[in-house]
């Protein structure tokens, strides 16, 4: 017992090793890092040295998760949990199609549907939820995950995931505000970085879904829902029930 207590925290701390790397690396070299980066190597360099770190530390860290023991489970996962999970994981499914389609937030895209420097008249689709739909969409993967495997590496593993989602999310608001000061405050005055909190207060109205998007977010819901089966022999979603 104490051979197993001792193997499992060393695999611990050399997940949460990894996890630190990962989120700090990421951190590092969008922002603090990015400027001077950029001007000594251009963008192309720039983004090969990004790319480079990026994949050591995400194959780090799964080397690491994979290593490191399960442990036991910390708390009892009821079928009523599974279905709320299940229908955040089809929100952030969503959240991360309609992402996709003109986000700003994205490198050097420009505000989609600008009629002028300052930006849209309005906020639309997934965007008039939140501004960060694709980082909000990680950020409720990991926690919903965390939820239904509640073990120490998971935990650690996707709370590195929900901490870089939402942290990076912050720092990307403070970049464009120095980077795009009046296209962006303009664009923070109409959104929202919670989600609905923009439609709470009445600086956004839910608009501009159509179709599509959301039924291209269910799509891929019930597509990655059911790749759990074969990946880690759990059903999720609707196959938990239909499987």
């Amino acid at each position: 017992m104490r051979g197993l207590g001792e193997t499992l925290m060393n695999g611990l701390v050399g997940l949460t090793i990894a996890a630190a790397a990962f989120v700090g690396s990421h951190l590092l070299l969008s922002h603090p890092l990015r400027a001077p980066l950029v001007a000594r190597l251009r963008d192309g360099g720039f983004l090969g040295v990004y790319s480079l770190v990026a994949a050591a530390a995400i194959t780090w860290l799964a080397f690491a998760y994979r290593a490191a023991p399960t442990g036991p489970t910390l708390w009892t996962v009821t079928n009523g949990l599974w279905v709320v999970v299940s229908l955040i994981m089809l929100a952030a499914s969503i959240l991360l199609v309609g992402s996709l389609i003109g986000n700003p937030a994205l490198p050097n895209p420009g505000l989609a549907g600008a009629t002028s420097k300052a930006g849209p008249d309005v906020a639309r689709g997934v965007f008039s939820i939140t501004r960060h739909p694709m980082n909000w969409s990680f950020a409720l993967w990991a926690a919903c995950h965390m939820a239904v495997f509640p073990t120490w590496p998971n935990l650690i593993l996707c709370g590195a995931i929900l901490f870089l989602a939402l942290v990076g999310s912050a720092l990307q608001d403070r970049k464009k505000e120095a980077l795009q000061p009046e296209r962006w405050r303009d664009w923070e005055q109409k959104t929202s970085f919670w989600p609905f909190a923009g439609i709470i207060a009445g600086r956004a109205r839910l608009t501009g879904f159509g179709l599509i998007v959301p039924a291209t977010g269910a799509l891929l819901w019930l597509a990655a829902t059911w790749a759990h089966i074969p990946a880690a022999g759990v059903p999720a979603g609707l196959w938990r029930w239909i499987s």
